[in-house]
């Protein structure tokens, strides 16, 4: 209780399966790297949430998820998350001439005060193939969560339902938590599509009870997700898969840097240094600054 957890379940009486995940520490260390207004690290909070349950629906194992919100018009232009093996990370960039919304204490800004017009960008890649798979949506509805649906309505065409929240702390620390319950697919354990009547009826069976999760559930550090699932699903069996290890993940390195740099020709290496013939790359996800001589 209190920390990271992600859990993985199945309701295979009802043809459905889900994530539900709750980020602290985690969380906590990737919003210090930054002086993020409230609304905007609310915001990187629940796309975090996000990522961290997609990454584990769709790429447990190896390969990346990445979660990209893009708008004009709004005081965050791009709101990127990414996952891989259950290392997060993430940031928002902002258009400091633009003001942010007035929200209530503990109110989520809408998402069209902070991106203006835009798109919602889930990119799968694989690392061992040239596998890639983008999917992209108009960001739609006044949540992260909404605009999510849609996208799983539009591209997946796979009923889904998501629930995010995120809240901070007397103490000035955030938890932030989520829910996905989606319905099988057909080739998985021989679920009927859902033109039959009785998956009909199991899908929206599993809906409704999804949709009673409430924001301070999701949040509360001290109710264990396994707790969570009972209250929910206490009317049919729920099989909990194993804890996945969550952790901040940001890939910048030296090491790594320099072997990028190193494949660009030196009269491309020529523009990217300064007068005293260092080249200066920032990684905008934990806000460093780092100056090679090469």
């Amino acid at each position: 209780m209190g920390g990271d957890r992600l859990l993985g379940f199945t309701i295979p009486g009802r043809a459905a399966r889900g994530r539900v995940v709750r980020l602290g520490p985690t969380l906590n260390e990737i919003l210090a790297a930054h002086a993020y207004p409230e609304p905007v690290a609310r915001l990187v909070a629940e796309a975090l949430v996000l990522t961290a349950m997609l990454g584990s629906l769709f790429r447990p194992d190896d390969g990346q998820m990445t979660v990209q919100a893009k708008g004009e018009g709004g005081p965050i232009r791009l709101l990127v998350a990414d996952w891989r093996q259950g290392e997060l990370r993430g940031y928002a960039s902002q258009d400091l001439d633009r003001r942010y919304p007035p929200v209530e204490e503990g109110r989520s800004a809408g998402l069209e005060a902070m991106l203006g017009t835009g798109y919602l960008a889930i990119t799968l890649d694989q690392t061992a193939s040239a596998e890639r798979y983008q999917g992209i949506v108009a960001l739609g509805g006044d949540t992260l969560e909404a605009s999510a649906q849609g996208y799983f309505a539009d591209s997946e065409q796979l009923p889904t339902l998501v629930r995010l929240s995120a809240r901070r702390g007397a103490d000035g620390r955030w938890t932030a938590g989520g829910l996905i319950v989606q319905h099988l697919p057909r080739a998985e354990e021989g679920a009927a599509r859902l033109h039959v009547d009785g998956e009909r009826e199991d899908w929206a069976h599993v809906e409704a009870l999804a949709a009673t999760v409430t924001g301070d559930e999701l949040t509360d550090p001290a109710l264990p997700l396994e707790t969570l699932l009972w209250r929910l699903f206490n009317e049919d069996e729920v099989r909990v898969l194993p804890d996945v290890a969550l952790s901040r993940g940001c890939r910048c390195s030296v090491a790594h840097i320099r072997s990028v740099l190193e494949q660009f020709p030196e009269e491309e290496r020529v523009g990217m240094r300064n007068a005293e013939g260092v080249i200066a790359v920032d990684c905008e996800f934990c806000s460093r600054q780092f100056l090679l001589a090469l």
